[in-house]
């Protein structure tokens, strides 16, 4: 029976069986769908994906007979890796749940990350407030306001103590979301480390540390592009020789696509940046396979189920590509895309917030069948607030239900071999790799960061998704469809209180008096030097935090080596 089963599939492919199913089809395209069309017609609906990639009405073995199963599919834990990073994947080892949070003072979020670990996360990740990620201290003028709104506030080593009080070092790993002084947070948490008496070459966890990005799609850029892509490569560096389980930079799509560039464009400009930052790190004069194992890469989930799927199968395929012929890597691990996967924030809605319950699962469940390491699970609020208590715990509750009631997580890749999906990989790969080719005709990443090209391309693909949607061409429920007058269920939502502003502002403000103000002067008069000497920053920044040196301060040394990034408007 298995043979005769076997025997059957490889025919299926084989130019006699081909041409047959091309009759049957020709026979029911010309007779069986008109004469079903004309007593039920179908939807007016456009029938394609964010990309604008038509999908057809059936996919036959036809769409994929090109497809060559050793070149393009493989197996599990070889490259191409299109079927996954590794041989046996969620049997042998679920992904990462790692709830993203931060809120307030060090105090709340650590209070927050206890909380989350007992319920069953299994990964710490660290949201920062904008004050930090701007480089600015909790007492800058530009701060008051925003001190703990939208994430943690980290000004000193204090708050990086306070905010790992009682959590070994040893024992989690931590991502943190920070890009511009993403080594001065790297050099907090070596310096808790060290405190805590854990190696360095035990630290695990990942810095986003993707600065290019910033210029992309989130905007809260500090320096300008090139000693931006400095700064990142002397964490690859230092990470390369001193830190071996820490992924020194999240490579993010996840941004790009939140501000409005759909699924091809995040793929191609992600994987654009990641080859920025290998050539940075190759003109350094590391090796390849000296630091490519590290690099990761973060993505966003959004709702076109099978375009999703699709995206996270042919990123693995089109890098591992890269690693190969563009850059000669030679190791296996070289090659791997690891991916950390967030469900999308811009597709959640204030109005009928529970329906986001949903929309997460399905972004959820699209992120495990393509294969993520590790996944973060919005929560239904996040369109009003920052997470509440319930909300983050029904979120962390969705990954579990998929890891461990749906069953997906029996076989590997179980979505294989599918007509319409393995067609999907394909043009999300071709299409990803013209816009690749088109960047490096233009000169780069820098370039067209200069020329305005991503930001135009990416606020065009924004503009358009917006016109669907008020043009009805786009359902989003209840919203342009189904819509009620009051929502059904009471939402309770976090607020940040002023207190925990004062709070902050007044620690920080005891520790500039209390510290050793002469050591911390004479360390980041050091960094000046250093800075302007092109040296590798991060001994001196290490050096730097442990001397109670602020995030604001040593980030004002590097704006006065390197300058203010300030954008020009594109027309």
């Amino acid at each position: 029976m298995v043979t005769k089963s076997l025997e059957a599939e490889k025919q299926v492919f084989d130019e006699h069986k081909l041409s047959e199913i091309q009759k049957k089809q020709k026979h029911w395209k010309e007779k069986t769908v008109p004469e079903w069309i004309s007593r039920h017609p179908e939807r007016k609906n456009s029938f394609h994906t964010s990309s604008s990639t038509h999908i057809k009405r059936l996919y036959t073995p036809e769409d994929i007979k090109n497809i060559d199963y050793t070149r393009d599919l493989g197996f599990p834990g070889e490259p191409p890796f299109t079927r996954g990073l590794h041989a046996t994947m969620y049997r042998g080892r679920l992904w990462t749940m790692r709830q993203f949070s931060g809120y307030g003072t060090a105090q709340q979020t650590n209070k927050r990350f206890k909380y989350l670990l007992k319920e069953g996360e299994t990964g710490l990740s660290i949201a920062f407030d904008y004050p930090t990620i701007l480089g600015l201290d909790s007492d800058h003028p530009l701060s008051v306001g925003e001190v703990g709104k939208c994430g943690v506030a980290v000004s000193s080593l204090q708050d990086i103590e306070t905010l790992f009080n009682g959590i070994p070092l040893d024992k989690v790993t931590t991502s943190m979301t920070i890009n511009g002084p993403a080594t001065m947070l790297l050099a907090m948490y070596i310096a808790i480390g060290d405190m805590q008496g854990v190696p360095r070459e035990q630290l695990g966890g990942t810095t986003q540390n993707d600065n290019l990005k910033e210029f992309h799609a989130q905007k809260l850029c500090i320096f300008p592009p090139e000693p931006s892509v400095k700064l990142v490569t002397d964490i690859v560096e230092y990470c390369a020789k001193h830190l071996p389980k820490w992924n020194p930079i999240s490579i993010s799509g996840y941004h790009i696509r939140e501000a409005g560039s759909n699924a091809v464009q995040e793929l191609a400009f992600t994987l654009a940046d990641g080859i920025t930052y290998v050539e940075s790190a190759l003109e350094r004069g590391l090796k390849v396979d000296q630091f490519a194992p590290r690099l990761s890469f973060f993505f966003a989930a959004h709702n076109n189920f099978l375009e999703e799927i699709a995206k996270f199968r042919a990123a693995r395929r089109l890098w591992a590509k890269i690693m190969k012929e563009r850059f000669k890597a030679t190791k296996p691990r070289s090659l791997w895309m690891r991916m950390h996967i967030q469900t999308s924030g811009c597709t959640l809605t204030a109005t009928q917030p529970i329906n986001n319950v949903i929309r997460v699962a399905f972004q959820s469940l699209a992120a495990v069948l393509g294969g993520t390491q590790s996944l973060h699970t919005n929560s239904f609020d996040e369109a009003l607030a920052l997470p509440s208590e319930e909300a983050v715990r029904v979120a962390l509750r969705t990954q579990q239900i998929i890891a461990h009631e749906t069953g997906v997580t029996d076989t590997i890749d179980p979505l294989a071999g599918s007509y319409c999906l393995e067609t999907l990989t394909n043009k999300m790969e071709e299409h990803a790799m013209e816009y690749i080719d088109k960047i490096d005709s233009m000169g780069g990443v820098i370039s067209g960061i200069e020329k305005g090209f991503f930001q135009k391309e990416i606020a065009d693909s924004a503009y358009k998704y917006q016109k669907e949607i008020e043009n009805k061409e786009r359902t989003l429920i209840g919203v342009n469809e189904y819509a009620v007058e009051k929502d059904w269920v009471p939402i309770k939502l976090l607020r940040i209180k002023q207190q925990a502003e004062k709070e902050q502002v007044d620690g920080l403000q005891k520790l500039k008096k209390k510290r050793n103000n002469k050591k911390a002067n004479d360390v980041l008069n050091k960094l000046h030097k250093a800075a302007e000497h092109d040296e590798n920053l991060m001994p001196t920044i290490i050096e730097a935090v442990k001397a109670y040196a602020t995030i604001g301060e040593i980030c004002d040394v590097l704006r006065n080596v390197y300058g203010q990034y300030k954008e020009q408007i594109i027309i």
